[in-house]
């Protein structure tokens, strides 16, 4: 009975000191919790959704509700002032990553393991409180954008050194797709301008969208990601001397919007007369059929943007 005793008085001390040593280390957490980033992997569509019902332990049946409950959590992480950012989660590629790393799919923390796999290298969308009908649009077009700039850059690396003069052809390609674009941005002169590169390539149709601001003093403004994919797009259909084009659509204050056009043609941007921009934008790309012309928007030939000669490469 004493000996209980003694252990009485011995616990009863420590139970006193241990709360507030508990709630300490809980507040110490919670702060290194809110200064941690987060990923939430978002599945944007229903075929996305239904592929992932097939595992036994992803909790969800319904998408609508599966999204609302998504918006949810991405608002009381950022009510706790986490920085949290959005990455598109694709199911194929899950199963991929799963089967390579030996991990068992079923799981997940098999799903969090390749959330933060996808956030390193993938492309995001930060959350800011934006509304999920308006964040999924550009999660979608910024991870088009990263696929075809890895596919671009993939071709250009494949095609090897030039049989004339030893030089890296990709690599000679980019730094002539970067010379025609700047002499393009430089030509346009002042306006918040719009541009737009297509080629075709054995697979599929490459396209790149790069926008602008410049002042009527002062630099070009653009997004330097943006720039570098498109330069990448433009530089494969330059190696491949596929049937590339650029348009160019400028808006300015108090005046109509104008495009103008150009294709590529053995390495230089050649302009593209007044009724072959017409065509080209208001032409449907899938079916060919002709498309009403904007109001407001005045379709006019290409412009000399004074690039130097190119230098071939085989």
């Amino acid at each position: 009975m004493a000996q209980q005793e003694n252990t009485k008085r011995t616990i009863k001390p420590n139970t006193k000191r241990s709360p507030k040593h508990g709630t300490a280390s809980t507040t110490l957490r919670r702060t290194l919790r809110r200064e941690a980033p987060s990923t939430v992997g978002l599945l944007v569509d229903e075929q996305d959704f239904a592929a992932m019902r097939r595992y036994r332990t992803f909790p969800f049946d319904d998408h609508a509700a599966y999204l609302h409950q998504v918006e949810g959590l991405l608002k009381s992480m950022t009510a706790q002032g986490m920085h949290t950012t959005v990455a598109l989660f694709d199911p194929e590629d899950y199963a991929e990553f799963c089967a390579e790393s030996g991990l068992d799919a079923d799981t997940g923390a098999s799903r969090s393991r390749f959330t933060a796999e996808i956030a390193a290298a993938g492309a995001t969308i930060a959350y800011t409180g934006q509304r999920l009908t308006d964040l999924i649009p550009l999660l979608v077009s910024r991870a088009v954008r990263q696929a075809t700039w890895e596919y671009a850059t993939l071709l250009l690396a494949d095609l090897g050194a030039c049989a004339d003069c030893g030089q890296d052809i990709g690599r000679a390609a980019f730094d002539r797709a970067s010379h025609l674009l700047t002499r393009l941005l430089e030509t346009a002169g002042p306006g918040t301008h719009h541009l737009v590169c297509s080629t075709p390539t054995d697979n599929d149709q490459l396209l790149a969208v790069l926008h602008t601001h410049r002042d009527a003093t002062g630099p070009v403004r653009l997004d330097a990601s943006e720039g570098a994919e498109f330069a990448t797009v433009l530089a494969v259909a330059i190696a491949l001397e596929t049937p590339g084009g650029v348009v160019l659509r400028t808006s300015t204050p108090d005046s109509p919007d104008r495009v103008h056009g150009w294709r590529l043609t053995h390495g230089a941007l050649a302009p593209l007369t007044a009724g072959e921009v017409f065509d080209a934008y208001c032409t449907d790309a899938d079916t060919g059929e002709p498309v009403s012309p904007e109001s407001g928007v005045e379709y006019c030939a290409g412009f000399d943007i004074g690039a130097d000669p190119a230098e071939p490469h085989r």
